[in-house]
């Protein structure tokens, strides 16, 4: 019976330190992107407790702040600065500051901080969206009730909970070749979002061509370059952000 249980004791072990080196070799962030961002004079990049924080600065014809900001929560097991290029844009062209989170483990389920938690990165801003890629959107869905949220953005994502009934404003921007959280699937869970949310679909991109990180297990193929990429998506996160 000993042998058995130090057996079983150190099968879990096993377990669990194959699960914390698997969530701890995240997807990295491409190099080219990330520099990108850094040398933007528009963006202003800080690394805080809260994430990695982006501010406009208003410099090279960028815009200033205008009050909006984004708590924006990573795909599981993608490194936080992926999403940096992508979403600088609307930080650039609309003066949205944008928070990204860096999760425990790089999963977004394992971090429980509220909304309120994260907005203390930048509290000049006026109204805060929250919204998260993959399984962070579904996380960002969860930071909703009973916070003071001003929208909720999905990028290939969707809720796992009914918030049908929040009021809040709704943005879901789906990949047409996303093989992960499919166009299909989106639908499929419409209905747990307010009947007024808006669903857009970029012609071209997968699951991966949210962030920059390459590609990704079971995801379809892209055909759009993340320079037209973070284009789209500038333009659609603007309308709704900084509306």
């Amino acid at each position: 019976m000993r042998l058995i249980g130090w057996s079983a004791l150190g099968a879990l072990a096993l377990v669990i330190l194959g699960f914390v080196i698997w969530a701890k070799t995240p997807y990295p962030a491409e190099r080219g992107p990330v520099m990108a961002v850094w040398a933007n004079e528009a963006v202003a990049v800080e690394y805080l407790p809260e994430g990695i924080l982006m501010s406009p600065t208003g410099a090279d014809d960028g815009a200033d702040a205008n009050g909006a900001g984004l708590v924006f929560v990573p795909g599981a097991r993608v490194q936080a600065h992926a999403y940096m290029f992508q979403l600088s844009g609307v930080v650039e062209q609309y003066g949205v500051t944008v928070l990204i989170t860096e999760p425990t483990l790089n999963l977004a389920f394992f971090d429980t901080r509220t909304l309120e938690q994260f907005t203390t990165a930048a509290p000049e801003v006026e109204r805060w969206f929250v919204g998260g890629h993959s399984l962070g959107g579904v996380r960002a869905c969860l930071m909703t009730p009973g916070s003071d949220a001003a929208g909720l953005v999905l990028l290939g994502s969707y809720c796992a909970g009914d918030i049908a009934e929040s009021g809040l404003p709704v943005l879901s921007i789906a990949g047409e070749n996303d093989a992960l959280s499919t166009p299909a699937i989106i639908e499929e869970n419409a209905g747990l979002l307010p009947a007024d949310a808006v669903f857009v679909t970029i012609e071209g991109a997968n699951h991966a061509s949210f962030g920059d990180y390459g590609p990704q297990s079971g995801d379809g193929e892209r055909s759009i370059t993340s320079e037209q990429m973070r284009a789209e998506l500038t333009a659609l996160l603007g309308a709704t952000l900084a509306g």
